[in-house]
């Protein structure tokens, strides 16, 4: 009996030094793929740019990441879905400017504050904006299409990704500086409002650099004019705003990843941590930089300094929205 005793106890021992490192490697962090929602269809700059951001951090996590595009709304319905998710660490959301930092002050019964709801993660490489006409448009500088809108009030229309949305804001907020009035036009995300550009359906929009560069190389949009402080060499004689017809206007869309507020302070710091050894790849950072994508200095990606900036932005777009007059309610 007691040689079956010890016999058991030798076995149990074995088993349980051979199931420790099985049990400890299910739960490592991540053990199975992630989610990322991104409140905009497919094609647009938002879904690109989680994409490529997503690409570089699965590779260091070493888990895949899945894109799920959840468009309506400028982004809040998205962002209302992950903000009820579970802080479980595998659902996130891909923030932006429009529903993270503008939409409070657009809507009375918005179901998510931005601060109170997320956890920042880490923000991404800031985009400018650059001003779009059809190829067989009649506009060649933003000059005649100023001339055209003020002799012709709410005869121009812009296209945009949605209503809220940073190509919404940012034509209002041009209109309101340039002394127009415009026709906004929204879609489901900044995919099919550049292809109905592109078609002719629409004389305007303003999209991100990134995502309206092969377009403009491939000559089926014009590129007017830049949000950008200064010039780009990526859009050679296109001018900046400032530079030009509209001093002061300068503007860049911002993204970055949050979580439902709550979740484990050790998923942050993991996600961050693979975040910080992409953008070490330098590979990776200028290809970025070659689309016009503004990279910003190491400590402004970080989750407490993120947490911050978006709760300034909300101050900021609040500010401008009411100068601009913009009002969803």
């Amino acid at each position: 009996m007691k040689r079956l005793t010890a016999a058991l106890a030798a076995m149990a021992a074995i088993s349980a030094t051979t199931l420790a490192p099985q049990a400890h490697a299910q739960d490592k962090y991540p053990s199975r793929a992630l989610t990322w929602v991104v409140p905009f269809a497919a094609g647009g700059p938002t879904d690109a740019m989680a994409r490529n951001i997503a690409n570089q951090v699965s590779q260091q996590l070493g888990q895949s990441i899945v894109i799920e595009n959840a468009p309506g709304a400028g982004g809040t319905i998205g962002a209302t879905k992950v903000a009820r998710a579970e802080p479980d660490g595998y659902t996130f959301l891909v923030g932006h400017i429009g529903y993270m930092a503008a939409a409070p002050s657009l809507y009375d019964n918005l179901r998510y504050d931005p601060v109170k709801n997320f956890d920042a993660v880490f923000r991404f490489p800031d985009t400018p904006l650059v001003l779009l006409v059809g190829e067989g448009s009649k506009f060649k500088t933003v000059d005649e299409l100023l001339a055209f809108a003020r002799a012709n009030p709410k005869a121009l229309n812009f296209s945009n990704a949605g209503v809220g949305s940073t190509s919404h804001l940012v034509a209002a907020m041009f209109a309101s500086k340039a002394g127009i009035e415009i026709q906004p036009i929204a879609y489901k995300g900044a995919g099919p409002a550049l292809n109905d550009l592109m078609g002719g359906q629409v004389d305007a929009m303003f999209d991100q650099t990134n995502t309206a560069l092969p377009q403009v190389k491939g000559g089926k949009v014009r590129a007017l004019g830049l949000t950008s402080t200064g010039p780009m060499a990526q859009f050679p004689g296109v001018p900046t705003m400032s530079a030009s017809a509209v001093p002061g206007f300068e503007v860049a869309t911002w993204y970055g990843l949050y979580a439902p507020k709550g979740v484990p302070r050790e998923v942050i710091d993991t996600l961050y941590n693979a975040y910080k050894k992409a953008m070490s790849n330098k590979a990776f950072t200028q290809s970025m930089a070659d689309q016009g994508i503004r990279l910003l200095p190491d400590a402004d990606y970080a989750p407490g300094a993120f947490q911050a900036f978006t709760a300034e932005e909300g101050k900021r777009w609040a500010s401008v929205i009411k100068d601009a007059g913009i009002s969803l309610k």
